[in-house]
């Protein structure tokens, strides 16, 4: 990631936010294992994305390092507040697109399953548990077919509830577990396709007297040809 290219990925600009289309396989911001070896993030960038105010923008939110699509920036402290509050209230809709091993019979459904950490040692790797936060996923199929010989499914994704990896967890106990998923599918850690999810669209009601800001972000190109193996060609 060149500062250009983020410059390339914005979705949206106004006074108080920026919406970019995160790439895939790069993470937000430096993690733990940052210290371990040089890996990018695209804080490191954030410089020029200041169009004329004296600081960066800052993330409202986080996607995953394997998660593309839709990601918001608040362009100064009060934007960060005023956005923090509405991910905080549920009142920020987003849509992702997943695309799932396995065949699914119905075309729609709501999983309330709620979700733990597996264990200490597994970081944010989390687990189905009764004893944990609520946490509620609405799912559509928008297409089905085959992925490698094999049944596949394009599920469009509303998270009601923001918990960490929801959406991975999620379709796994679906009995369909999100193409590429190396911790609760079976792809493997190395050499793999990639993680089949997207953070496809989301809406912002940021403004007073303003409908939401709406914005979507194009499927990234490792995800195009399982999405047109499931019938979605001319809608990525």
């Amino acid at each position: 990631m060149t500062s250009d290219e983020l410059l390339a990925r914005i979705l949206h600009r106004d006074a108080m936010m920026l919406v970019i289309d995160k790439p895939f396989g790069i993470a937000v911001h430096k993690g733990p294992k940052a210290a371990y070896g040089d890996h990018d993030d695209l804080e490191a960038h954030f410089d020029a994305l200041k169009f004329g105010l004296p600081r960066a923008p800052s993330l409202a939110h986080r996607l995953d390092r394997d998660t593309s699509g839709c990601l918001v920036l608040g362009r100064h402290r009060r934007a960060l507040e005023e956005l923090g509050n509405l991910f905080k209230e549920g009142r920020i809709a987003k849509t992702y697109w997943a695309v799932v091993e396995g065949g699914i019979a119905e075309d729609e459904g709501l999983v309330d399953l709620p979700l733990a950490k597996r264990d200490a040692a597994r970081g944010w790797w989390m687990k189905v548990d009764p004893s944990g936060l609520p946490s509620r996923t609405r799912w559509t199929v928008r297409g089905r077919g085959e992925v490698d010989g094999r049944p596949a499914a394009w599920l469009e994704l509303e998270p009601l509830t923001g918990r960490t990896h929801q959406l991975r967890v999620h379709c796994a106990a679906l009995g369909a577990p999100i193409f590429g998923d190396t911790i609760y599918g079976k792809a493997p850690r190395i050499g793999g396709p990639g993680l089949h999810l997207h953070a496809r669209a989301i809406s912002i009601p940021l403004y007073r007297n303003k409908p939401p800001v709406e914005v979507e972000a194009p499927a990234p190109a490792h995800m195009r040809a399982a999405l047109a193996a499931c019938g979605a060609n001319g809608q990525s």
